[in-house]
């Protein structure tokens, strides 16, 4: 997956903001202003994604490419290299669940607000 794939597939999800919090060289996505995705402009070489404890521990025993959070919760992010040895089909999911666990841990008027969008 290249960075314009990722960025197309983070922006097109309900309520997605791309915003630039830490600087011109990490982009940061939002739903309803709660983070759940990071990734470096530059060099795109990893992202960061949410993920639950337990499937983020199983992911990195599993998948070499996936470690804990680079400058994140360890416990609940997980970096996922870029480096080609995880398919798209397989990244989209992890973008999926981490933009799912956002949306499970919104107020309940921001999930009304969201559905309206």
């Amino acid at each position: 997956m290249n960075i314009e794939d990722f960025r197309s597939y983070c922006l097109a999800k309900k309520g997605v903001t791309e915003e630039f919090p830490f600087g011109e060289e990490t982009m940061v996505y939002k739903v309803m202003g709660k983070m759940f995705a990071l990734a470096d402009v530059d060099l795109f070489q990893s992202v960061n994604l949410k993920c639950d404890p337990e499937e983020a521990a199983l992911l990195r025993e599993s998948y070499p490419a996936i470690q804990p959070g680079y400058h994140m919760n360890k416990k609940h992010w997980n970096t996922v290299e870029m480096d080609g040895s995880l398919d798209d089909k397989f990244i989209r999911r992890l973008i999926d669940t981490s933009y799912d666990l956002v949306v499970k841990g919104l107020t309940k008027t921001q999930k009304e607000l969201l559905t309206k969008l």
